[in-house]
């Protein structure tokens, strides 16, 4: 199975990344968070032999030729082994943190990635660049800004959902689906791949044109200490995305949906420190992979057993080196 993980910021960017190659990562990600998303991602290029995620770069306040710009670069840097991750955010976010807009989004998003496509052929073989959609518009492209053909080809197209709208719009559109890290098992294969089935169907394309590849929450140590800090900093991190009434449908798969409106109104408080406590054994087992590496590893091949073969871990704080390198190790047994 090939592990990818995250890397958190520029400054430990190039050491972090030849640290988890070493640890038997076969890539790193990044998300959109106090740091660029890109950035750590040229830096971790320089160390070869990993791939590369944006997981996930927010597009609607980003131009598709931007993204391409920087899609492109990536994929030259990393001889072929970037994959440009792509994501919505909420209404609030976008409006309010970014000043951008989000009307239609799944609509919005399958444009863009139809606009990206465009960009991508008119560099790959030198014809006109004539896109014209509802939400972009992209009609010239002179040889002084064309990269030209890429050696390694256009990146693939990977984008986050969660919801039927996106999730199927997705499937239909794009290259792969980054399972979104707050979910679970019965989530996953209940009603995220029934959703992934129709917007294939409906595209007329087969279940071998597409890639799904889950992120998991996970919780674990080589130490108690390390894995008691660990599964503390795995509850808060549950609160924070049960609070969006965007992760309803996951807690709804299990009956937990009235736990929202609580961590909500936490949240409206500014009482993050005790939204923590409202998560029980039982939700927290359930969404993170918690326990010993090997518990971990077992965890998440039952998660995604018939799915894929390649997932992203994920934890709020980087994860220990050496529990990382069990992890792939027993996943790999």
């Amino acid at each position: 199975m090939q592990v990818m993980t995250a890397i958190y910021g520029p400054g430990e960017a190039i050491e972090r990344s030849r640290q988890l190659r070493e640890a038997g990562a076969s890539g790193v990600f990044t998300f959109e968070g106090p740091h660029d998303v890109f950035t750590p991602l040229t830096l971790a290029a320089t160390v070869g032999g990993l791939d590369l995620l944006t997981n996930v770069a927010i597009a609607f306040p980003r131009n598709p030729i931007h993204l391409a710009h920087q899609a492109n670069d990536l994929q030259l840097l990393s001889e072929g082994r970037f994959f440009l991750g792509l994501g919505t955010q909420i209404r609030t976010q976008i409006e309010k943190r970014f000043g951008a807009d989000f009307d239609r989004p799944a609509a919005r998003m399958s444009e863009l990635v139809a606009a990206l496509r465009a960009i991508f052929h008119a560099w790959e073989t030198g014809e006109r660049l004539d896109f014209r959609g509802e939400f972009y518009r992209h009609t010239l492209m002179t040889p002084t800004f064309s990269p030209g053909s890429n050696p390694y080809g256009p990146p693939p197209i990977y984008v986050g959902a969660l919801g039927p709208v996106l999730t199927k719009a997705v499937a239909a559109s794009a290259d792969g689906l980054l399972v979104m890290p707050f979910g679970t098992k019965r989530y996953l294969h209940e009603h995220v791949m029934p959703r992934v089935r129709d917007g294939l169907d409906a595209a007329g394309r087969g279940e071998a044109d597409f890639a799904v590849l889950p992120e998991i929450i996970v919780a674990t140590g080589t130490t108690e200490e390390e894995y008691q800090r660990a599964l503390g900093s795995a509850r808060t991190l549950i609160a924070f995305y049960g609070s969006t009434p965007a992760y309803v449908p996951v807690l709804a798969a299990h009956g937990w949906e009235a736990l929202q409106p609580e961590l909500h109104a936490l949240s409206k408080q500014g009482r993050w420190a005790e939204m923590g406590g409202l998560i029980d054994d039982e939700v927290l087992r359930t969404i993170v992979a918690c326990g010993t590496p090997k518990e971990v590893a077992a965890h998440v091949r039952d998660r995604v057993d018939g799915i894929s073969e390649r997932i992203c871990l994920y934890q709020p704080s980087p994860i220990g080196i050496d529990a990382f390198a069990e992890i792939t190790a027993a996943l790999d047994s």
